[in-house]
């Protein structure tokens, strides 16, 4: 097998040494730096630049620079997608994002989990486990989402947070590690003072 087609499957896969992946990893990470160098204002070579670098992006999709990933046709992000300053994905494996997802600055999400054994991991040996973050998820400052990890739609993840296990559906989550601490319910509706012509 590939080194690819290793991390595909989840094996122990040459992250750091394998010309193919090391190239690939360039040739993005190019891209990024240049998607990063654009004027906040210019929206159309915003836009073609992530269409080159995003495997799947959806309609409506914004992502504030700065913003790196590894691989990019790795990932695949949902319509009415938001991210604020200093997303990092490493995308050795799938990560699925889906719509109206909101993430807050400094956010990481990391596919990738390096050797435990310190020989495996100096010759450059890792892992790649999935991540999936469903419809109307919400990502606060400072989170840290680990490989293998699944958040259920409607979910708010609190500031600061490290998720590395299952997060399920409408709750309320966070610290670390990351744990479900309430359900949403129509009370939260209140939560905030809301112009009365507004009615949402």
């Amino acid at each position: 097998m590939t080194e690819k087609e290793k991390a595909k499957a989840g094996y122990l896969y040459n992250a750091n040494y394998d010309s193919e992946i090391v190239n690939e990893i360039e040739k993005c990470t190019d891209l990024c730096y240049e998607y990063n160098q654009i004027k906040p204002s210019d929206e159309e070579n915003k836009n073609r630049l992530l269409k080159q670098i995003i495997g799947n992006l959806g309609e409506n999709a914004k992502v504030t620079a700065p913003f790196w990933c590894d691989f990019g046709y790795n990932l695949y992000i949902g319509d009415f997608f938001y991210s604020n300053h200093n997303l990092v994905i490493t995308d050795g494996a799938k990560v699925e994002i889906g719509d109206h997802v909101f993430i807050a600055p400094n956010v990481c999400i990391t596919t990738a989990e390096h050797a435990i054994d310190a020989e495996q991991r100096n010759a450059g040996l890792e892992v790649a486990k999935p991540i999936k973050i469903g419809n109307n998820v919400w990502i606060g400052a400072g989170t840290v989402i680990l490989g293998g990890a699944e958040i259920g739609d409607n979910s708010v993840i609190g500031a600061g947070s490290v998720v590395k296990k299952d997060i399920p559906p409408n709750v309320i989550a966070f610290g670390v590690p990351c744990r479900p601490i309430r359900q949403i319910t129509e009370e939260d509706k209140k939560r905030y003072p809301q112009y009365p012509k507004d009615n949402i």
